[in-house]
């Protein structure tokens, strides 16, 4: 009789599972708004697999630490409603981005500045450039419910028995309603189900790679990278800030000309490595991430024909299950942002002209979002009053 597989065999596969079925059609979207070709997707969603593979096994090998790393998936969402002329500016803004992160491990300053910037800007950026895609279920359960609503329903009902599976299962539902739509039209290109990688030669110098790279830059750093050393540091763990910074950094450097947007510290889904589910002992969680980091880099191998399955999806579905996935995060941002009475015009400010969409000189409305943001932060928010002399 086989042995039964360990605790920490499963929190890897399930670590794994989590953060690839919930937010790979959000990160499909992304590349898409930006440009990107079908083939450019789909290369883009094979290194980003390999890249947080490769980069969660090295970590979690070298600091003996449950650390995992996870593509950006708010990164992802404001590609979705970003501006970008042309698909190699946004490869340019993914290189600029991985230059950043690496920046942040050499240059401690460089987090110190980031660390000025009140998180609850952040929160509302990230917010504004959320609502448009959250809104997609919305709009697709009217065009469309006798596809979105059963996705729905799968998602509702396992979010108040197993919240964990809520957003997998739906992700899963679309997939199967979606592979029976393309068996029944005829099936799919054999040649598009092989991993393949598409080189793009990157312009890191236009106006708008560069305001594409800040924001997208910031909402990694400020929702992915922090929160994850927080949910390390809740169980336990100090993990080595410049080293992590450096591997996924160079992860999103050398994966941007192949379409990869961002990797970064798992933020949601690190618990589930980090945890006591993975196994009593703290000092052996770390085998459950190097497990994960082996799935993800087995999960490439089949993330082309993901990304050829959704191709063939009708308008609207993936990113109405994309959108479904990113309601948890926008609940989170908003509440976040708006919790302090006092922050409240700033951060109404920076969410207004983040939702608007707007591009001046190139720039999205991302950008000036922050911008405007801190112009009021620092006009308008009241300050401490002085202490009696």
């Amino acid at each position: 009789m086989p042995a039964a597989p360990s605790s920490t065999t499963v929190a890897g596969l399930v670590t794994a599972l989590v953060g690839f079925l919930s937010s790979f059609a959000v990160v499909l979207t992304g590349l898409r708004a930006v440009g990107a070709t079908p083939g450019q997707a789909a290369s883009g969603l094979v290194v980003l697999s390999v890249a947080m593979g490769l980069a969660t096994v090295l970590l979690a090998q070298r600091t003996r630490m449950p650390i995992t790393v996870a593509w950006s998936t708010p990164g992802a969402a404001l590609l979705a409603t970003a501006s970008a002329p042309s698909w190699d500016e946004a490869v340019g803004a993914f290189v600029l981005v991985g230059a950043l992160v690496l920046l942040t491990a050499a240059w401690p300053r460089l987090g110190t500045a980031i660390g000025a910037i009140p998180p609850v800007l952040a929160q509302a950026m990230l917010a504004g450039v959320l609502v448009p895609l959250c809104l997609q279920p919305v709009r697709s359960a009217l065009e469309i419910p006798w596809l979105v609503v059963p996705v729905v329903l799968v998602w509702a009902v396992l979010l108040r028995f197993s919240p964990r599976w809520a957003v997998p299962a739906a992700f899963a539902v679309t997939l199967g309603i979606t592979g029976w739509l393309a068996w029944r039209d005829g099936g799919l290109d054999a040649a598009a189900l092989v991993p393949a990688l598409e080189w793009t030669t990157p312009d890191v110098a236009s106006t708008a790679a560069v305001g594409l790279a800040l924001p997208l830059f910031l909402v990694t750093m400020a929702s992915q990278n922090v929160p994850g050393m927080a949910v390390l540091a809740a169980y336990g763990y100090r993990a080595p800030w410049r080293p992590a910074m450096a591997v996924t950094g160079a992860g999103t450097l050398l994966g941007a000309p192949f379409g990869g947007h961002a990797v970064n510290l798992a933020a949601i889904s690190a618990a589930l490595a980090a945890g006591p589910e993975a196994h009593p002992d703290p000092s052996r969680r770390w085998l459950a991430a190097r497990t994960a980091g082996l799935a993800y880099i087995g999960l490439a191998l089949v993330s082309a024909a993901v990304a050829a399955l959704v191709v063939t999806a009708p308008a609207g579905f993936v990113a109405a299950a994309a959108g479904l996935a990113l309601w948890p995060v926008l609940a989170a941002s908003l509440s976040g942002a708006l919790a302090r009475a006092e922050d409240r015009i700033p951060v109404v400010a920076t969410f207004l002209v983040a939702i608007s969409g707007v591009t001046v000189g190139g720039v999205g409305s991302a950008f000036w979002s922050l911008v405007v943001g801190l112009a009021f932060w620092a006009w308008y928010r009241p300050q401490p009053a002085a202490a009696p002399a």
